[in-house]
């Protein structure tokens, strides 16, 4: 007497192998649907087109000899802009970019005291790489660079 195939071991090993990919890959789906990787930009035509006119604006701040640095003291960061050419200090649109995490990046409005410091407070400590981009009102000109925090002492912008 032959025994039913569903009380076999072969048969439930075959399908289990199939449903066992099948299970990983509903898994895997779920996992990357909640944690999506976005190192890499849906509007990359429009960002290569906008290097451009970066470019231009670096230029300007070369010829007005503008430069800037940055330096991290616990939760406050310190902007010291050399104005060059520029009649005032202006208030500048500090844009922090992290590298590989976009949500953590920040914008902000500030201006300087009497000394040309720009002073930003945070509520946590910054860490990590940073590309910080520094515009004025009429974003005319632009200042950028890289700097790792916590940072004390002073990294020049735009070297």
């Amino acid at each position: 007497m032959v025994t039913p195939w569903y009380k076999q071991f072969w048969p439930w090993f075959l399908i289990l192998l199939p449903l066992t990919v099948i299970i990983w890959s509903i898994v895997r789906i779920v996992i990357l649907s909640h944690y999506s990787v976005s190192l890499v930009t849906e509007d990359y035509y429009k960002k290569g087109k906008g290097i451009n006119i970066d470019l231009s604006k670096i230029s300007v701040a070369e010829e007005l000899a503008i430069n800037a640095s940055v330096a991290s003291i616990d939760k406050t960061i310190e902007i010291t802009l050399n104005k060059g050419q520029l009649e005032h200090y202006p208030a500048l649109q500090a844009t922090f970019a992290h590298r590989t995490l976009p949500d953590r990046d920040f914008k902000q409005m500030i201006t300087a005291n009497a000394s040309g410091q720009y002073r930003i407070l945070l509520d946590e400590k910054l860490q990590g790489p940073w590309f910080i981009e520094l515009t004025p009102h009429d974003q005319q000109w632009l200042v950028q660079g890289r700097v790792t925090f916590p940072s004390t002492t002073s990294i020049q912008l735009m070297k």
